[in-house]
Parts: C-alpha cells; structure tokens; sequence
C-alpha cells in the first residue's frame, strides 16, 4: 500500500509539473500574439479581444463539467472589482508588450509575487518577516536594474505601464484568496473573462478600429491559447502543492526569449539579464519561506 500511495503522488506531481508547464507555454503563445495584435489595435481594443475570444471556450470547459449552476451564486462587489483591475491590467499589459520585448515584459511583471506577499500584509492580516521583506526590497532593486531609469520617455512609460500591470494582477489574486472560500473557479474566471471583455469594449468603442480579416485567426488562436492556458493552471494547482508548480512559471522567461528571438529577431542584454535573475531569485527565495511557514504551522 505504501508503494501505491508513493506512486500514486508521483503521478500527480508529475502531472502537476507537465500542467504548469503547459500553461506558461500556452500563456506565452496568447502573449505573442496580443503583441502582435498591439501592432494593429489600441491597447482597450486588444484587451477586449482577448476576454471575447477566450469566453467562449471557457463557457463549453464549464457547461462540459456541470459547474455553470455556481456562475451565478457570487459575491458581486469583489467580481466587479476584479473585472476593473482585469480591464486596467491587460490595457497596460498590452501598451508594455507593443513596446518592448517579451522577454523584458516577463520580467518586469515577475515582480508580481513580490507585491502579492507585501499586500498581504494589511488587506489579508498575513505576517511577513524581516527575511521576506528583505527578499521584496531586492526584488524591487532587480525591477530598478531593468528600467535604468534614464527619463528616456516611450521606453520608460511602457516599464512603468508593465509594472502597473504587475500591480493589478497582484491586488486581483488577493481578492482571488478571498473570493476562493465561497465561489466556484469556474464563476472566477468566467466573470473575470466577460467583465474584462465588458469593459474593455466601452472603453474601446470610441477609438474602434474595424477588425481585419486577416487577424480572424490570431484572434482565435489568443482566445483558445487563452482558455487552455486557464485550465491547464487551473488542474496544476488542482493536483500539485503550490510549492511545487508555482516556480515553473519563471520558465515563462524562456518562452519570451525563443519567441523574441523567432518572431521579433530580439534578444535582452547583459542589464536586463541580470535585472531577471535578481527578480527570479527574490520570487523563489519568498516560495521558499512560504513553503518553511507553511510545513512550521502544519507538521
């Protein structure tokens, strides 16, 4: 029986492992093509475009599994709040990405956990040491080390842009901890997906720019990299201990450099590389404690 329950959580981690995996994989693919369309369309425009394309099969994942009769028992006020920090997140994501590198986007926006430990302190009551505090102020160091703050203008707007993107991501999955314990997953992401859409085509219908045919197919290819992507993090953390699946997504940084380099013929400078490493390695050290606190309150 022991042979059995060891192979049995092999299993799962290695599923765990292969989904996470997939997931930064297909979100950088639905990365690479809002960059694209960024070309073409405003930011709203593209942000719009994202949360349409992606609804669509998110609704058939979750009619196909029963859990459409939870979309509607929500709390309300946080959903919105979410689907404005969504609209707000994916705008400035995208005005980043048009302008810079993948591969800088990725980590600019790694700072993401950081600030998701530090706003946990006074909207969540959580306890952060001094070791961990420590570990988010060189994060932020590393963030300094990327945008060589020159006053260079364009360049500069799009960093500060992908962090304000970090920044809404951050506060969204803190109302995410809160929303877990009386909504389904399904209603969070189905909610988040059609406010983003909502709300990102009010803000774009002034400025529209009517849709070419020929980007019929990158839209769709967003939506569906989009939905999968969602499931695909979705079952990863379903299966598999936060502590295990959650570094895989810096692998995302991979990603951003193959697809800077075959899409856009870019690659980071020695600057940007070492900026990522201070970021990564803050990010790992803070899963690293949490992972110690954790094991520390449940022997």
């Amino acid at each position: 029986m022991p042979r059995a329950l060891a192979a049995n959580g092999a299993t799962h981690r290695a599923r765990a492992v292969f989904m996470m995996l997939a997931a930064v994989g297909l979100f950088s693919l639905m990365d690479a093509g809002l960059k694209l369309l960024s070309a073409h369309y405003p930011p709203f425009q593209v942000s719009a475009l994202r949360g349409a394309a992606s609804l669509p099969f998110v609704l058939l994942w979750v009619v196909a599994r029963g859990a459409h009769r939870s979309l509607l028992r929500v709390r309300w006020p946080l959903h919105l709040l979410r689907g404005a920090l969504g609209v707000m997140m994916m705008a400035a994501f995208v005005y980043g990405v048009r302008r810079l590198p993948l591969s800088t986007t990725y980590t600019l926006f790694f700072v993401a956990p950081l600030l998701i430990t530090a706003l946990s302190v006074p909207v969540l009551g959580e306890k952060v040491g001094p070791r961990r505090w420590t570990a988010i102020a060189i994060g932020l160091l590393g963030v300094l080390v990327v945008l060589r703050p020159t006053g260079e203008g364009l360049a500069s707007l799009a960093g500060l842009a992908v962090l304000l993107a970090a920044f809404g991501y951050a506060v969204s999955a803190i109302t995410v901890r809160v929303l877990a314990r009386t909504d389904s997953n399904a209603a969070m992401v189905v909610w988040l997906l059609a406010l983003l859409a909502l709300g990102s085509l009010a803000l774009a219908w002034p400025a529209w720019v009517p849709l070419r045919a020929e980007h019929a197919w990158l839209i769709a290819g967003v939506g569906l990299a989009g939905a999968l992507g969602q499931y695909a993090i979705t079952e990863a953390f379903r299966v598999g201990e936060a502590s295990l699946v959650a570094p895989l997504e810096y692998t995302a940084l991979l990603w951003g450099v193959g697809l800077d380099l075959a899409l856009w013929g870019v690659l980071p400078d020695p600057i940007t590389w070492l900026g990522a490493a201070i970021i990564v390695a803050s990010g790992l050290y803070l899963l690293q404690r949490e992972r110690t606190h954790l094991e520390a309150e449940h022997p």
